[in-house]
C-alpha cells in the first residue's frame, strides 16, 4: 500500500504546484463558471415563457421563430442541438458578455490564451466589463493592438445547455437563423486549438443554413430572403474590402520591418486611413449600412483580425460544401470531424 500513498502525494503535490502557477486562470475560470451557472439557473423554459400572459407579443413571436429555426436545424440540417436553446434568459436590456482580442502591432499574429481542454484560444470572454477592460489595458501597455466589445451570443460547447438570450431577439429572422445555426455548428464540430477554422466553419454553415431555412419556409423571391441576401451582399463586400486591406498591411509591415517604430506606426496609420476611405467608393444595397462606422475610432490589427477569424476561409468552405457534398451540411461536418480531429488544420493566426 506504500506505493499508493506515494502516488497520492505526488499527485497532490502536482495539483498544488499547478494551482499556484495557474492561480489567475483558476480565479478567472471560477468567476466565469459562477456567472454562467447563474444565467443557466435564471433562465426559464421557452414553453413557460410562451404561456405567460405577461410576456410581450414581440417576444412570443420571436421565440416561436427560435423554435422553428432549431427544429429546421435539427431535422433538415442534421445539426446537434445538444439540448441548447430550450430556455430563455432576459438580459433586462443590458449587455452581459464582452470579448477581448489582441494582436501584434506589425503582423497579423493573435495573442493567445491557453485554456484546459480548449487549447490555445485567440479571444477571452468576460462577464464583468471592468475585469476585461483591465486586461485590455495591460495588453495595450505591452504593445499589442486590442479590441474589446460586447457579443450577443456564445457557445459553451456542450458543457451547459445554452439559453436564448433576449438580445438575440432584436435580429431579423434571417440573421437570427444564421446566429443560431452558427452556434449549433460549434455544438456539432469544434476542433481544439483551431479558433480561426472553427469560426470560419460556423460562419459558412450559419450563412448556408440560414439561406436554406428561408428558402424552405418562404421561397427565393420572398421579402425575408431578399432582405437577408441584400444584407449579406453588403457584408460580403465590406468584409472582403477589409480582408484585402489586411494583405496590403501585411506587405507594408514586411517592407517597413527595419524602420523605427515611430515611422512604422505613421505608415500603418496612413495605410489604414486609405483602406477605410476606400469604403466611400463602394455602393452598398442598403445605403448607409457602413457609413461613419469608423467615425469615432479607426480600426487596428485586432479589429482586422476579426475578419480573418470569421470570414477569410468562409467562401472556400461554402464552395467545398456545395461542390463536393452537394450542399449536405451534415455530411460535410462529418467529413471535417473525421478529416481533422486527428491532425492539425490550417494554422490559425
Amino acid at each position: 500500500m506504500r506505493w499508493i500513498k506515494i502516488v497520492f502525494y505526488l499527485l497532490l503535490t502536482f495539483l498544488v504546484i499547478w494551482f499556484i502557477l495557474n492561480f489567475q486562470l483558476v480565479i478567472y475560470g471560477f468567476n466565469q463558471l459562477r456567472k454562467q451557472v447563474d444565467i443557466i439557473y435564471s433562465s426559464r423554459p421557452i414553453t413557460e415563457v410562451l404561456e405567460d400572459s405577461a410576456t410581450p407579443d414581440s417576444v412570443i413571436a420571436k421565440l416561436k421563430l427560435v423554435e422553428k429555426i432549431i427544429l429546421f436545424a435539427k431535422d433538415s440540417l442534421k445539426l446537434d442541438d445538444g439540448g441548447n436553446y430550450q430556455k430563455y434568459y432576459d438580459q433586462g436590456g443590458k449587455p452581459i458578455l464582452w470579448v477581448l482580442t489582441a494582436c501584434e502591432p506589425y503582423s497579423f499574429t493573435s495573442y493567445k490564451w491557453n485554456f484546459p481542454i480548449l487549447g490555445k484560444v485567440s479571444y477571452k470572454g468576460f462577464f464583468k466589463y471592468d475585469t476585461g477592460l483591465k486586461e485590455k489595458e495591460e495588453l495595450s501597455k505591452l504593445g499589442y493592438d486590442t479590441e474589446y466589445s460586447e457579443v450577443s451570443a456564445w457557445s459553451t460547447l456542450g458543457w451547459f445547455n445554452d439559453p436564448v438570450l433576449s438580445g438575440m431577439l432584436r435580429r431579423s429572422e434571417g440573421m437570427l437563423a444564421e446566429l443560431l445555426i452558427h452556434e449549433l455548428t460549434h455544438s456539432t464540430v469544434y476542433l481544439k486549438s483551431s479558433v480561426d477554422f472553427n469560426e470560419n466553419l460556423a460562419s459558412a454553415i450559419g450563412e448556408a443554413g440560414a439561406e436554406r431555412y428561408l428558402r424552405f419556409h418562404y421561397g427565393d423571391s420572398s421579402s425575408q430572403m431578399i432582405s437577408y441576401l441584400n444584407r449579406k451582399h453588403d457584408y460580403s463586400i465590406f468584409s472582403n474590402h477589409l480582408l484585402n486591406g489586411t494583405k496590403l498591411l501585411e506587405k507594408e509591415y514586411i517592407k517597413s520591418k527595419s524602420d523605427h517604430d515611430s515611422v512604422r506606426f505613421r505608415k500603418k496609420s496612413e495605410l489604414i486611413s486609405e483602406i477605410i476611405a476606400g469604403l466611400d467608393t463602394i455602393e452598398f444595397k442598403q445605403a448607409g449600412q457602413y457609413r461613419n462606422i469608423f467615425k469615432e475610432k479607426m480600426p487596428n490589427n485586432a479589429y482586422f483580425m476579426n475578419f480573418i477569424r470569421y470570414d477569410a476561409q468562409k467562401e472556400e468552405m461554402k464552395h467545398e460544401l456545395n461542390t463536393r457534398f452537394g450542399g449536405d451540411i451534415r455530411a460535410y461536418l462529418d467529413f471535417v470531424k473525421d478529416e481533422f480531429s486527428s491532425k492539425p488544420v490550417k494554422k490559425t493566426q
